[in-house]
């Protein structure tokens, strides 16, 4: 069957800014704010000249607030890992009104036609972002690694850098498989030596499908993103900083740590009495993270699984702390203390930490008025994070309604993905289109297959309801 495509963008665009108005996402930035942040920075700081390094950023195609560029050379029997952050501290004023703003929003809200931005657009995807031909002031991150890529020492400063180029994923992959970019190879060789000492701490890295609306030149669809090995290895060299982050603000007993509870013994249990009613093989003397670490989302049966295990891990926050550390200060999924400190174009709370950092490395105090914020960052955080969630929800929801408007009385082969106790729903995904819905969980079973009949799409209420037939 073929892909259902709703050829009308303009209706997806007003659906989409109609959801926005609804959530109180703003559409701009106050006139106080543009004004600021047109005669923003970067302020007078003493960096460190590494324009001599090649860096190269690896984003989504079309990306222009980027956070991160990345270089690596070997050294002796190791790695040196060079990793420039975006230095939005030199550009926002603290207590200022960008500041301010900045603390309002909490997030870059990502939209299917549209980005809402932390920050405003001259900061964030020009001055500050790290953008292909440019020289930046940036966060230089210095991180050794030994033959087995653990990190042996480390520090952060200022500098300037320059970014040879951007590319998408796709090209790094396509560079890394034919061996063309010496720079990309050494991601690859450490982000799997990283990948090794992530299963040997006991972390997880769930491979989960991701439901997703993709525009395209003349329409919009819904797809399920399939993640390529590159993105796995570069998202290993944040996790690698964010780890030296974590473990240096736990040192100093100052900063503000990104925690997860691991999984409760009760919930493992369901997981291991899941995994058998679905036929998967989990021998009892294999833990859990390396049961699901490769288990690849390639059937209706491991997809179903893979969604429970994604919701064994509940309760993810933010703890700040100057002088105790937190209780429970690490980070279950990843089984290591960790900071978000790599995305601060994008993300509140890493320009705080990374101030507290910048100070901790030149053996001063920390500013105040970034301590003074480690109370209110976490709710700040958790506002931000409701927000996004269901701005994310709202607009899946009201895309499969709109693509499946015109299909009421059509039949689609679908499964059960996930049962939902709390609401006694079951979870039910159709490959294609990329639709996830629910229906009443009475009588249903994991990964069970179904054929399902568009019943009722509304879509003002962002509500498609399905039969299943037989």
């Amino acid at each position: 069957m073929p892909t259902l495509v709703l050829r009308a963008p303009h209706t997806f665009e007003r659906a989409f800014q109609a959801i926005r108005d609804e959530l109180d996402v703003p559409r701009h930035f106050p006139a106080d704010v543009v004004e600021a942040a047109d005669v923003a920075g970067p302020a007078p700081a003493e960096r460190t000249d590494a324009r001599g390094l090649d860096f190269v950023a690896v984003d989504p195609p079309g990306a222009t607030d980027l956070d991160q560029a990345f270089t690596a050379t070997r050294r002796g029997d190791g790695y040196r890992v060079s990793y420039a952050i975006a230095d939005v501290g030199a550009f926002v004023e603290p207590g200022g009104v960008i500041d301010s703003e900045a603390r309002r929003r909490g997030t870059t809200l990502y939209s299917p036609d549209t980005r809402t931005p932390l920050h405003p657009p001259v900061i964030s995807e020009n001055r500050a972002s790290l953008l292909a031909g440019t020289e930046k002031p940036a966060l230089l991150w210095t991180i050794d690694l030994d033959d087995a890529g653990e990190a042996i020492a480390w520090r952060l400063g200022r500098a300037t850098v320059a970014v040879t180029e951007a590319i998408s994923y796709a090209e790094a992959q396509r560079r890394i498989d034919a061996g063309t970019d010496a720079r990309l190879l050494l991601l690859a060789e450490i982000g799997t030596l990283r990948q090794r000492r992530e299963a040997e701490r006991g972390g997880v890295s769930l491979n989960l499908p991701a439901q997703e609306v993709v525009e395209h030149s003349d329409s919009y669809t819904l797809e399920f993103d399939e993640s390529l090995p590159v993105e796995g290895w570069n998202a290993q060299i944040s996790l690698l900083t964010g780890i030296v982050a974590g473990r240096t603000m736990v040192d100093a007993g100052v900063g503000i740590l990104r925690t997860l509870p691991p999984p409760f013994d009760d919930d493992l249990d369901r997981l291991r009495q899941t995994a058998r009613f679905l036929g998967l093989d989990w021998p009892s003397d294999v833990s859990y993270p390396d049961f699901v670490r490769n288990l690849a989302p390639t059937t209706a049966r491991r997809n179903a699984f893979l969604l429970q295990a994604a919701r064994s891990f509940r309760g993810a926050g933010y703890a700040g702390f100057d002088g105790e550390v937190p209780a429970y200060p690490e980070h279950g999924a990843i089984a290591s203390v960790y900071a978000h400190v790599t995305a601060p174009l994008r993300r509140l709370v890493d320009r705080f930490g990374n101030e507290i950092l910048l100070a901790l490395f030149a053996d001063r105090q920390p500013p105040a008025w970034a301590v003074e914020a480690l109370d209110e960052l976490p709710s700040l955080m958790g506002q931000a994070r409701q927000r996004e969630s269901a701005l994310e929800r709202a607009m899946l929801d009201m895309a499969e309604a709109l693509v499946l408007e015109h299909s009421v009385g059509e039949v689609f082969d679908g499964f059960v993905v996930g049962l939902d106790t709390n609401r006694d729903r079951a979870v039910i995904q159709i490959a294609d289109p990329a639709i996830v819905g629910s229906l009443p969980a009475a009588g249903r079973r994991l990964a069970e297959q179904l054929r399902l009949r568009v019943d009722e799409v509304d879509v003002a209420e962002r509500r498609v309801s399905f039969d299943v037939l037989g």
